[in-house]
Formats: structure tokens, sequence, C-alpha cells
């Protein structure tokens, strides 16, 4: 009798120890989904990242300078490739929109145009940092024109200079800088053009944040310029090996000079990472 005692004592243990142990599995893989979660929330905006890259984005400007109830939709495709040169790390970024241009003519009637714009490409080397969260890259850049009626018809070439800090789980920022100076094409206006994008997410939690990613626009030709600020928010989830980032961003001027700048924009737009 003792020894049946003895034995079901054992049993209830060893089922105790079980149950245990799988609630401990449980909370750990639960904190592992959740690390994983957060991580590829903080990496989701980084565009040095380590991995194949596509998005979709969106410009729709609800009002342009110096043009009578002007505005216009520039739908980007960009594509983003780690590649290997030599012994250093690079990645190489093709960009290509479609943009849409509508304005009232002074004498009646209005004006519209669809075509493909230019196609800009720019290679970013990765320099070796301590910290991999901490991202600097810097290479040359090319833009070439479409032909189409809403291209440039000039071939510009330059630098391109991107940093992204996401060392911070709760926050991470950074900026992207472009200078290109035409060199050759049949465009009436040379092209002499610096851009600065600064940006920063704060994470909310469960893959949602928010955002601001304005791009400042220099015209150094014709002495012009726009800048933005912007809030927005964003949701970043992971299906399968892609880590999708969803977000919609209201951006308004409060500084600009010279015609065709824009006064207001809504930014929206798909990021895809392949991991």
């Amino acid at each position: 009798m003792l020894a049946h005692i003895n034995q079901k004592e054992f049993a209830m243990k060893r089922m105790r120890c079980v149950v245990v142990l799988v609630g401990l599995a449980l909370v750990s893989g639960g904190v592992a989904e959740e690390e994983a979660q957060a991580d590829a929330a903080a990496q989701a905006n980084n565009p040095l990242a380590n991995m194949t890259a596509f998005n979709i984005q969106n410009y729709y400007i609800g009002d342009l300078t110096g043009l009578n109830n002007a505005s216009m939709n520039q739908l980007w495709f960009r594509y983003a490739q780690p590649v290997k040169i030599g012994k250093g790390d690079w990645l190489i970024r093709a960009s290509l929109p479609v943009i849409t241009l509508k304005y009232d003519l002074p004498l009646g009637g209005s004006f519209s145009e669809t075509g493909i714009g230019d196609f800009n490409i720019f290679g970013a080397y990765l320099l070796k940092m301590k910290n991999p969260a901490f991202s600097v890259g810097v290479g040359p850049m090319m833009t070439i024109p479409s032909g189409s009626s809403v291209s440039s018809d000039k071939w510009s070439a330059g630098l391109a200079h991107v940093l992204f800090d996401g060392r911070k789980k709760e926050y991470q920022w950074g900026y992207l800088m472009t200078w290109q100076q035409s060199f050759a094409g049949s465009g009436l206006d040379d092209v002499n053009l610096a851009t600065f994008q600064p940006f920063l997410m704060y994470q909310l939690g469960k893959g949602n944040y928010l955002r601001t990613a304005a791009n400042w626009m220099f015209n150094l030709d014709a002495n012009a310029y726009s800048i933005p600020l912007s809030l927005g928010v964003g949701k970043v989830f992971k299906k399968g090996n892609t880590v999708y980032n969803a977000f919609v961003e209201p951006q308004f001027t409060v500084v600009d000079k010279g015609a065709m700048q824009p006064e207001w924009q809504l930014f929206f737009g798909l990021n895809l990472q392949f991991l």
C-alpha cells in the first residue's frame, strides 16, 4: 500500500514538472516571438538593411506653386539589393517613377499628362561599424532620362549618403542626402539638385509606429527649395520570410521658394523586405 502511494506521488510530481516545463517553453517562445517582431519593426525602415527589398511608394501632391489649380502624383517603384564587390559590401537601389501632372491653363481649359519619369540608381558602400545596428553608406548615383513628356531630358550624376541608427528598439533615426548635377542631354534646364530626407520612427508596440520622413528639396540651379514637415503612422508585420511595412504620412511645406514646389502632399506606401 505504501509503495502504491509513493508511486502515485511520484507520478503527480512528474506531471507537475512537465506542466511547468511546457509553461516555461510557451513563455520563452512568446518572448522570443515578441523580440523577433521588435527586431523586424526596428529594421523595417532601414534603407541599408542587408536584405533584398521592394517598395511601392506614392506621393499625391495636392497643390503646386506657380500653377493654377495644379496637382501631381508620383508613383515610385524601388528595388534594393545588397551585393558584394571585391571585399566591400554595397547596397544598390534603383527607383523609377510614374508621374501625372495636372493644372488649369491661363486662358481656360486644363492640361494633363502622364509618363514615366527619369530612372535613378545609386550604390552605397557600407562602412564597417562596430555595431551592425548602426549603418552608414556612401557612394555614387546616376539619373537616366526616360525621354517621356515628364522627363528632365538630362543625364545627371552625383553622390548619395545614408545613415541609419537602429540601436534602440523604441526609436530609430537617420537621413538620406543626395546631390546630382546634369552633364548631358537635350533638356533646356540644367539639373543641380540636392535633397535631404531626415527620418524618425517611434515604436508603439505590436508593429505599430509613428514616423516622419519628409524629403527636403533644393534646386541649386534655379535657387528654389521646399522644406516640408510631417507626421504619419505605420504598421509592420511579418509573414513567412517577408516583412511588410505599410504607412501613410501627411506632409506640409513650411518654407518654400520658386515654382513647382509642393504646398502639401500625402505620402503612403508598402515596403517589403525579403529575409
